[in-house]
């Protein structure tokens, strides 16, 4: 029996294993930063989306203030060109 030793199991952590570990972490580190660079970018273009939405909505209400206004002045118009007209019969 004196042929055959027996291999011991490795105890512990080896070499390989804590490259792999090591390896694993640093690839979750670069996907973790990855996806929070993303969703701050995310953030931040959606941020200057809706301040342009809101200046846009703001400009169309603008837009029918000032057609309304038009349209009064072009009744004024009318009504006073007629009273004129009449006045100078």
């Amino acid at each position: 029996m004196a042929a055959g030793k027996k291999r011991k199991a490795p105890n512990g952590i080896t070499f390989g294993m804590l490259s792999v570990i090591l390896m694993s972490m640093a690839i979750i580190l670069i996907l973790t930063l990855i996806k929070v660079y993303l969703s701050n970018q995310i953030y931040y273009e959606s941020k200057k989306v809706n301040k342009m939405y809101r200046q846009v909505e703001a400009l169309k209400a603008e837009k029918m203030i000032l057609q309304q206004n038009v349209e009064a002045l072009k009744f004024k118009n009318r009504v006073t060109d007629t009273i004129f007209v009449i006045g100078e019969e």
